[in-house]
């Protein structure tokens, strides 16, 4: 226990910053998740094409190198400077965003083109179908692969602690070499490992709430 009591202090900060990236860089995925999916299905040609060629790039591209990219590539653009927290969002959520995109899509087919069909019969318009008519009930038939989706998510923040971001992947080498910290490395990664599992388990908790609650619904 001493690796984890004597660091207390390590151990908040640093599970703050994992949950900070994954909340909002989940929110991030999601919002442009949901816009690049509604474009891939779009019945405008520009549309589909750059929503195909966004998540064609993006998500055959490692995690590693969009974060590479967003650290060290980013101030280069001349664009303002962020810190790298900021930055290590930005970039978990523009990756994300692409299997959030693809898994909306799915959900989309799975709705009958008919009710797509008659809605555009009484004159609402292609962004109105998707949200008042497509989209609710994509929604329920996507919770288990989007709920895989921020699971993915989650042990991905794992990867900020290389670029410099303080998160419970990196508490491990702060301690290790430390030596006015107790606690080896073994000790620390075990307690990292039990944390992301206890975390998981609530997601799937989740999840199992939401099916219920939508399968009433329908």
């Amino acid at each position: 226990m001493d690796a984890l009591l004597g660091n207390m202090d390590l151990w908040q900060q640093a599970l703050g910053n994992t949950l900070l990236i994954f909340f909002v860089g989940g929110a991030l995925a999601l919002v442009l998740g949901l816009i690049v999916g509604a474009m891939r299905v779009s019945p405008v040609p520009i549309a589909r094409a750059v929503g195909s060629v966004y998540v064609n790039l993006v998500r055959n591209t490692p995690l590693t190198l969009v974060f590479f990219f967003f650290v060290f590539g980013y101030g280069s653009l001349g664009l303002g400077q962020l810190d790298n927290l900021t930055l290590g969002i930005l970039a978990i959520g523009i990756y994300t965003a692409t299997y959030v995109a693809e898994v909306l899509r799915a959900g989309i087919n799975t709705v009958s083109v008919g009710q797509a069909e008659a809605a555009r019969a009484i004159g609402l318009p292609f962004g109105k179908v998707m949200t008042l008519v497509v989209l609710p009930q994509a929604f329920r038939s996507v919770v288990p692969p989007m709920m895989s989706v921020f699971i993915a998510l989650l042990k991905n923040t794992t990867v900020a602690a290389g670029f410099s971001i303080f998160e419970l992947a990196a508490v491990r080498a702060t301690v290790s070499e430390s030596p006015l910290r107790p606690g080896t490395a073994m000790e620390v990664l075990l307690w990292v490992a039990l944390i992301f599992v206890v975390l998981v388990l609530l997601m799937a908790w989740a999840q199992n709430r939401l099916e219920k609650r939508w399968r009433v619904a329908r």
